[in-house]
């Protein structure tokens, strides 16, 4: 989801489970068997964050993701839409 913007409303995915590690956290989908590694806590932080109450923005200012670095981490958020670890908020109600 590269057109993923600053006003998406994103959820971390039913079937994602989240460990807290040192290094970030790791993710795996018990889905698709897939595991993702957060190399840093802001990260980790944002993807929290995604309640699917608050848009990509407001995730990303709640982890206190700095101004200069806002590109990079919805980039990341954007990589794990792709990944199905998080998803579009409203498309998870409309799938409940």
């Amino acid at each position: 989801m590269d057109s993923l913007t600053l006003d998406h409303t994103l959820t971390i995915h039913p079937r994602v489970s989240v460990r807290p590690e040192p290094f970030g956290a790791l993710l795996y989908h018990f889905g698709t068997r897939q595991l993702s590694f957060l190399k840093d806590r802001h990260l980790l932080d944002a993807v929290r964050a995604c309640d699917g109450r608050r848009t990509v923005g407001e995730a990303l200012a709640e982890a206190a993701v700095p101004a200069s670095q806002l590109e990079r981490y919805r980039g990341a958020l954007a990589t794990l839409v792709e990944s199905s670890m998080l998803v579009n908020a409203a498309a998870s109600e409309v799938a409940a």
